[in-house]
């Protein structure tokens, strides 16, 4: 990498020579000099050499980085870097990956670039869209008017699938052939053939590009395959957790069979809010660019600490005095905290993964604890309020269950019709269901204020997230304006309905009247009815407002009525959290047990029991303990 002076005059430099000045920048301000020097003996020790040039292969890469062959990401990856090593001349990839082209992907892939491009180049989607997608040339020529055809037609790069080792060549034209073109509903917002973060790059370089030329292909036709998508979106589930230093191999256990499929399923929920497999064959840039602020901010991040091993030369040991010789066995393997410290029916590593895409990662990853389980602790209020209160730190509620039928609202009789006849009269459609899904959905909350119960107002904060785990993966952000986000009233004389709701009016105690046994559902909300049987999500898209904004994906009115099979709440937090936690409850029992061994000086325990009773300190549904 070798330096040039930058006065102004680098329009007449060439893109290679452009690009080499770029190179060394990111090189000198985005590394330091212990991981410049890592990163260069890491190339060098995996690049094959081709007429004196260095470069790396697609299977080499796919070695060192340990990704796992079940997946079969490694060409969509190798797709990507490729793109990415032509930055900021996206017009010349695929580029070959040499040792300036590799600092352009780490740079960007780590996002290290912030040190030295501008402020306003912090967006990366554009290019990551760009490095991803596949260019139809039948959709650009249905804009154009063209007529396509003969050997010219073709588009270079290699078909993602082949063996693309060998060093790739440059073509005018990038991007791949789709067998089918599909319908993009969005094609009417187009993506810009230059992003801010490009520009950016040209700015640093003082460098003004030519006006575009009519040969080079448009945006228009650009989309990511569905296929290379979900491959990507499982590696993105399993890299999650990754450290810089951590290998993926130890996380072979989530391949084994059972694991697969679970992994393969998460992403399929994922991929579910880009499209729908079975009407289009890829992603657009203004779904990709839509869903993703909202429903997925951190789903790249996993590509840091991945990307970032190229950074850590296994040759260079600061440990090691010179003339020391490793002793095998001399230091033991340091035992690692695991992802999960518990086990739920709903909660596993995969839904942890993809919890990680809109909550941050610092607070999900081991630090999570069971608080509340329906299948271990009943399905009650009482025993909800007893095992959740005490949580001083944010907490993560799960529910799963089953869709009711939608002629269960008209049987005669049963728990399912009683609760379907205290919903409003209003009813809006189930959701198009498939074979694939069994009609299970799972739903949950983020919160970050502890609970309480609710007597006039709702509690919770504007960082409260709503949101759908299966059998699409969709996220419901909390309204600035609107706060009812979440109520927790037991059942009474003056609120017979009770339960937990999330973005509904507080219920409010009212005389017996007709509309007492109704509840009152928010625009956007989720409702879970005092026995934990049943619950219901509503999205009221035509309404809009409410305590939830309505789906940047699904614009529609629909509702979800299903049969509650788990619930559970995990606490997020630390050490700090669950000694207090674990404080309380010790005084609680202390406080039980104590009210059990009162003497009242009766010698009779049967009548001292009635007497506390009826005083109102035990018995009942008081939390502070029972006589035994």
């Amino acid at each position: 990498m070798g330096q040039a002076q930058s006065d102004g005059r680098n329009a007449s430099l060439s893109h290679e020579q452009l690009a080499t000045i770029l190179a060394d920048k990111f090189a000198q301000k985005c590394f330091t000099s212990l991981e410049l020097y890592s990163f260069r003996d890491v190339f060098q020790s995996l690049a094959d050499s081709e007429q004196q040039l260095r470069f790396l292969k697609e299977n080499t890469i796919a070695r060192f980085l340990e990704i796992p062959d079940l997946l079969g990401v490694s060409p969509v990856l190798f797709q990507m870097m490729s793109c990415i090593g032509a930055f900021p001349f996206l017009e010349d990839a695929p580029a070959v990956l040499g040792l300036e082209q590799m600092v352009m992907v780490v740079t960007i892939l780590t996002e290290r670039y912030r040190r030295v491009l501008a402020r306003g180049a912090m967006d990366r989607k554009k290019l990551l869209f760009k490095s991803l997608a596949v260019y139809d040339r039948r959709l650009s020529e249905t804009r154009t008017g063209k007529k396509g055809g003969g050997a010219n037609d073709q588009v270079g790069g290699k078909p993602t699938g082949q063996d693309a080792s060998a060093v790739p060549t440059r073509a005018p034209s990038r991007g791949f052939a789709v067998d089918e073109p599909g319908d993009d509903e969005e094609v009417e917002l187009e993506m810009d053939e230059d992003d801010d973060l490009v520009l950016a790059a040209l700015d640093s370089l003082d460098y003004i590009p030519a006006p575009k030329q009519e040969k080079l292909p448009t945006t228009h036709g650009a989309m990511i395959p569905a296929d290379n998508w979900r491959r990507l979106v499982m590696l993105l589930l399993l890299i999650a957790p990754l450290d810089a230093q951590e290998s993926l191999a130890s996380y072979s256990d989530r391949l084994s069979d059972g694991e697969l499929d679970n992994l393969r399923a998460t992403a399929d929920c994922m991929v579910a809010v880009f499209l729908n497999v079975e009407k289009t064959p890829g992603i657009g840039f203004s779904r990709f660019n839509t869903v993703i602020p909202t429903s997925m901010p951190f789903l790249f991040d996993g590509l840091t600490a991945l990307f970032e091993h190229f950074l850590f030369s296994k040759n260079l040991n600061l440990h090691r005095h010179i003339g020391d010789q490793p002793q095998p066995g001399s230091s033991p393997p340091e035992l690692v905290q695991p992802l999960l410290q518990d086990i739920g029916s709903i909660m596993n590593l995969n839904i942890l993964s993809q919890l990680s895409f809109f909550i941050p990662p610092s607070s999900l990853f081991r630090r999570l604890r069971l608080l509340y389980s329906g299948d271990e602790d009943g399905f009650s209020m009482g025993s909800f309020e007893s095992k959740v209160f005490n949580w001083r730190a944010p907490t993560l509620l799960l529910v799963s269950g089953t869709r009711l039928p939608d002629e269960a609202a008209d049987a005669q009789s049963g728990p399912a019709s009683a609760f379907l006849a205290t919903l409003p009269s209003r009813r809006f459609s189930t959701v198009n269901r498939t074979k694939t899904d069994n009609d299970r959905v799972t739903f949950g909350v983020y919160l970050s204020q502890p609970w309480k119960h609710t007597h006039r107002d709702c509690f919770g904060a504007e960082d409260t997230l709503l949101f759908q785990l299966q059998p699409i993966h969709d996220v419901f952000r909390a309204s600035t304006i609107n706060k009812d986000y979440v109520s927790f009233s037991k059942p009474s004389a003056s609120m017979p309905m009770g339960g937990i709701s999330f973005g509904c009016p507080p219920p409010q105690a009212t005389r017996a009247s007709r509309r007492s046994s109704t509840t009152a559902l928010g625009p956007v909300s989720l409702v879970l009815e005092s026995s934990f049987e049943f619950g219901c999500f509503t999205h009221d898209y035509t309404s809009q407002g409410g305590a939830f904004q309505t789906s940047v994906a699904r614009k529609y009115d629909f509702q979800d009525r299903f049969e509650v099979s788990s619930l559970e709440v995990w606490g997020c937090g630390g050490d700090d959290e669950a000694r207090h936690q674990e404080e309380r409850w010790a005084w609680e029992a202390r406080e039980a047990e104590a009210r059990r061994r009162v003497n009242l000086g009766t010698g009779d325990i049967d009548a001292d029991r009635s007497l506390l009773e009826m005083a109102g300190l035990v018995g009942a549904n008081r939390s502070g303990g029972s006589m035994g």
